[in-house]
């Protein structure tokens, strides 16, 4: 089973396609050179003065020795308008290829190729969540985007093509009717989505365990996939108040035959391409000392998130900061942010720093629905037939015919079971090795079913109305109001600030189910495995400057 979404996947072919013409590409861009005293053309000017309309006054952008932009603005406008310029300028190709995963809209910059994944991502729908996401916003978050948006707008009213990246060389010889679009808030909405896939939980393994129920029984699954052992250590001891952290069990020492550890190493390795290879670089690490423990007096706060590598990095380092600080404009903010979104995603302002560690709780849940067997366009709901809520979805193709597809949804989310490969009853790629999912899967199924994602990210709320609030956060309690604003992805939130304290917050929307733990589909067509509501902020784990004087994240348990 795949756990890749099927656009990455898609995505490493289009990068191995890029880099076999890169070359070619690259003579062709290079003799757009000006003097040899300057740089090719869709390098950023770093020197001198650009005037530019929308600013409502003067903004100073220094750049240090390692290239790190540093932006002075008198006004949030200012700021956030020059840091979209700033990331247009130098990640804009990323930019692009990114608003395009988000919208489902591949198939306009790459061909026909990356049809079905649109279709898997429309049905998705991760474009209208955001624009109901934007419509949302409150007139303070608007204005940040607002901002942020004009700024990529007005490099992008000058740079086409090469002039923004050496990428739309080689583009040009894949789509050249390809055809560059302003920059649109819901742009930068759909990162969210993106990111929230990317971190999304288990419905890899809701897929994987359905499978492995042909074979194998519930007790034996279990096994499988043991729950966390009560007596191992876990992030927050108690809500609130740190105590003592849990003493470990010690483990007795066992002497295990070197040809017994090659031929348990050997049987773990065939699981590689069912469920991924697994390696020392998997998870994210975060860690915060309180000063009773440090030479300085003061805390330390360290953060290795690990997301996929990218190239560019998936991170760009920035400063931002109001000349001068005052209510009106109160950021000085230092860190790491997301081309294509204003802010400081991960880093420290002048009073608080924040680091993430991905949570990884379960969101998302599989529905089986049954379907009418006399009217395909009807599913089952409390013993009634229920009509599919549709949409019609166009799929404009670069150098193509345009493609429809009707999108079918359930009250409880989209149905993939059409779209998403590991799902499929259809062999629609031709694929030797496919095995329809209702032979594979062993749990029970009606004659007539569909698949439905229910999933927290589908519904409108977006991490970046916590993140602007974590740039401007003050102390613990201002870090915490924050963090009420991040919904989806859930994720581990550690806070050290310049008066000594540390602490921890969980945030996001975890389900509370009427029956069932989310771990294999469900049927969908009663009430008996709805979600009832989501657990309260206040009974999320969080601590303030615990007895241990430390708190360590790392993916661990809550």
């Amino acid at each position: 089973m795949k756990k890749v979404s099927v656009f990455l996947a898609r995505g490493l072919g289009l990068l191995v396609i890029l880099a076999v013409i890169l070359g070619a590409a690259g003579a062709f861009y290079f003799k757009s050179y000006l003097p040899d005293t300057v740089a090719p053309k869709s390098f950023p000017q770093i020197d001198g003065e650009i005037q530019l309309e929308g600013l409502n006054g003067p903004v100073d952008i220094y750049r240090d020795p390692m290239g790190i932009p540093h932006i002075y603005a008198a006004t949030p406008h200012d700021l956030f308008f020059a840091q979209g310029y700033v990331h247009a300028q130098e990640r804009f190709w990323q930019m692009d290829t990114w608003r395009h995963i988000g919208s489902g809209t591949l198939s306009e910059m790459f061909g026909k190729g990356q049809v079905e994944t649109d279709a898997f991502l429309r049905t998705l729908g991760w474009r209208l969540t955001a624009e109901q996401e934007y419509a949302g916003l409150d007139p303070e978050s608007k204005a940040i985007l607002d901002s942020y948006t004009e700024g990529v707008n007005a490099y992008l009213a000058d740079h086409d093509t090469t002039a923004l990246s050496l990428e739309y060389a080689v583009l040009a010889l894949l789509s050249p009717d390809y055809k560059i679009e302003k920059w649109t808030p819901v742009n930068t909405l759909t990162w969210g989505k993106a990111m929230a896939w990317d971190l999304r939980g288990n419905m890899g393994e809701e897929i994987e365990r359905a499978v492995l129920l042909k074979t194998f029984t519930p007790e034996q699954l279990a096994e499988l996939y043991p729950a966390y052992p009560e007596d191992h250590p876990v992030i927050v001891n108690q809500i609130g108040n740190g105590t003592s952290a849990k003493a470990q069990t010690p483990i007795a020492s066992v002497d295990i035959p070197s040809e017994t550890l090659a031929a348990l190493g050997h049987n773990a390795s065939l699981l590689d391409r069912a469920l991924g290879p697994a390696g020392s670089g998997i998870g994210s690490n975060s860690w915060a000392v309180s000063g009773a423990r440090t030479s300085t007096g003061m805390p330390l706060l360290a953060n290795d998130p690990h997301l996929g590598i990218q190239m560019p990095s998936i991170w760009y380092q920035a400063h931002l900061e109001c000349k001068p600080l005052t209510d009106e404009c109160p950021y000085n903010v230092a860190g790491f942010t997301f081309a294509g979104t204003p802010g400081v995603i991960i880093g420290h302002n002048d009073r608080i720093a924040w680091g993430f560690t991905n949570v990884g709780p379960d969101v998302m849940d599989l529905y089986i629905e049954r379907v009418n067997p006399e009217n395909p366009d009807q599913y089952e709901v409390n013993g009634e037939w229920v009509d599919f809520e549709t949409r019609t979805e166009t799929i404009q193709v670069v150098g193509g015919d345009p493609v429809e597809i009707t999108v079918r949804l359930t009250r409880h989310g989209p149905v993939i079971s059409e779209s998403y490969g590991p799902l499929k009853n259809e062999n629609t790629n031709d694929d030797p090795e496919f095995v329809p999912f209702k032979e594979r899967a062993g749990v029970e199924l009606p004659a007539q079913y569909v698949l439905a994602l229910k999933w927290t990210a589908l519904a409108p709320s977006t991490p970046f109305q916590a993140i602007w609030g974590l740039d401007r956060a003050r102390n613990w309690e201002d870090f915490r109001s924050a963090a009420q604003n991040f919904h989806v992805p859930a994720q581990n939130l550690l806070y050290a600030d310049v008066d000594g304290n540390i602490g921890y917050q969980m945030p996001g929307d975890i389900p509370i189910r009427a029956k069932g733990d989310g771990t294999v589909p469900v049927p969908g067509w009663t009430d008996e495995y709805e979600w009832t509501g989501f657990v309260p902020f206040e009974e999320l784990p969080y601590t303030l400057n615990p007895v241990e004087g430390y708190i360590v994240t790392a993916n661990n348990r809550c």
